[in-house]
């Protein structure tokens, strides 16, 4: 088998485009028309010009040739350096608008001429540059995409999770609607909809890309059918959708943009599901009780468990005074949603990130996987190197398999929670590897060098994220939709 790497379709076109270059540099060297050296060669001038210009590759008795005409040698003729400056900005051109970066623009490219000057060659290169850069920000590596996450939870924890303007204007669109107290409604969605001059509708072919479609031109929202059971996402979906118009949001340019307007639309939808004058009354009067509990806050006002744990986060340091932390974890102990202001030790890597690192087996987000019932809360005290943890953790599933939502405080707040009597402790040293990363002496003993694990390859980590204004959705399938539902 060769070992040699193959080359490219563009770069026999390069070659050749360079090789022409420097045949004409030493025609013109020697005041020779392509006439001239055509006869000399014994080939058409018409002929000698489309290898001049990298449209027809010579055979080795005509490169012979003409090195003999020019006083050159094969060597000078096929060297991969352009013969002068004009000759390498035409080729880094050609180069360039044959980019895919380029090509998928569907624009005709820039006939190279001799009017066009090297400094006009130059501002397009500039442009070629700026649109490839463009290119490998928005196709952003997994390993960009987590710092950008990073950035943004730690801004977010610095401000205790805490947006008092989206807090403010929530308040504001749910009064000018009418609603005062009790679960949102359907219907009162629908009015906060028409306030801002759209119709909710409800259709079954969403691109599957998609999560909700605006229709700016014709004042439409479209969301999956009503029939959702629970039907606790559709509101939020539609209260996401609004709050872009609210938020004034544009086109994302970077990725970290995106990130910041998704968690925006999600706080906005969080803050009008459970309004903060009504969710502080209820939390503050849970705590005075010694009560607390994320079910009881969940079933107040008909949302899902997960949607009610994040909003804690949302309203209790702000205004219990009272840290604390949320945790989703995969069925394999990664962490999928994070949100820490009370020193619970957590997994990171290298550049800061929590999310899809493993967590302690110890924790309560874990451990509760292994309980006979989890129709119930699973309450744990858990001692670490950062002081002891007090959590409540209820398990769920969905389509992508099982999953846990863990509400945790440090010990001394434990006492205003429900199920702070529990009897269920354990002990984690994590990021000591010791703690349960590590087989025990025994076991390492017995097994060491008689196993070899075929390791299940997660081939999204390999992959860049979505590109396009809007990561992972696909202008076409949303503008072909808007063409279907159109008038």
């Amino acid at each position: 088998m060769s070992s040699a790497t193959p080359r490219t379709s563009s770069t026999p076109r390069i070659e050749l485009k360079t090789l022409g270059h420097r045949i004409r540099h030493h025609r013109l060297a020697r005041d020779l028309t392509l006439d001239e050296l055509g006869e000399a060669v014994g080939v058409a001038g018409s002929q000698l010009s489309l290898i001049e210009n990298g449209k027809r590759e010579p055979k080795l008795t005509l490169l012979q040739a003409i090195a003999e005409a020019t006083s050159t040698t094969v060597t000078d003729l096929i060297s991969a350096e352009p013969p002068n400056r004009r000759a390498a900005l035409e080729i880094e051109l050609e180069r360039a608008q044959h980019s895919y970066s380029f090509l998928q623009l569907g624009i005709p490219p820039i006939k190279v001429t001799k009017g066009l000057t090297d400094d006009a060659i130059e501002t397009v290169l500039g442009l070629h540059a700026e649109l490839q850069r463009r290119d490998r920000e928005a196709n952003a590596t997994p390993e960009e995409a987590r710092r950008a996450n990073t950035e943004l939870r730690i801004r977010m924890r610095d401000r205790n999770n805490y947006l008092p303007d989206i807090e403010k204007l929530a308040e504001e669109q749910l009064a000018a609607a009418g609603h005062s107290r009790g679960a949102l409604t359907h219907r009162t969605v629908s009015l906060m909809a028409q306030q801002l001059g759209f119709e909710l509708v409800y259709v079954g072919d969403l691109p599957s890309s998609t999560r909700s479609i605006t229709d700016l031109e014709n004042g439409r929202i479209y969301l999956p059918p009503a029939s959702i059971p629970g039907g606790h996402g559709l509101r939020s979906m539609a209260l996401q959708a609004m709050a872009h118009r609210l938020l004034g949001h544009q086109p994302p340019t970077s990725y970290a943009d995106f990130l910041q307007q998704r968690l925006e639309i999600n706080y906005y939808a969080a803050c009008c599901l459970i309004p903060k004058t009504a969710g502080v009354a209820f939390l503050q009067e849970a705590k005075k009780d010694r009560n607390l509990a994320v079910e009881d806050f969940r079933d107040a006002f008909g949302v899902t468990h997960e949607a009610a744990s994040m909003r804690m986060t949302n309203l209790m340091t702000e205004h219990l005074d009272m840290r604390l932390h949320f945790l989703r974890v995969g069925s394999e102990g990664q962490i999928e949603r994070v949100y820490s202001n009370d020193g619970l030790p957590l997994p990171e890597d290298v550049t800061g990130a929590v999310e899809g690192q493993i967590v302690c087996r110890k924790f309560s987000a874990r451990t509760a996987f292994e309980r006979q019932n989890r129709t119930t809360e699973h309450y744990q005290y858990t001692d670490t190197p950062a002081g002891t943890f007090w959590s409540a953790t209820q398990t769920g599933s969905s389509d992508s398999g099982a999953f846990s939502i863990t509400v945790g405080v440090p010990f001394d707040d434990a006492r205003f929670w429900r199920g702070r009597e529990t009897q269920k402790r354990s002990h984690s040293t994590c990021p000591d590897e010791n703690c349960c990363r590590r087989p025990s002496p025994e076991v390492l003993a017995r097994w060491s060098g008689k196993a070899w694990p075929s390791a299940r390859v997660h081939t999204h980590i390999f992959s860049p994220l979505p590109r396009g204004n809007f990561p992972g959705v696909a202008e076409s399938d949303v503008f072909e939709f808007l063409e279907r539902h159109d008038g």
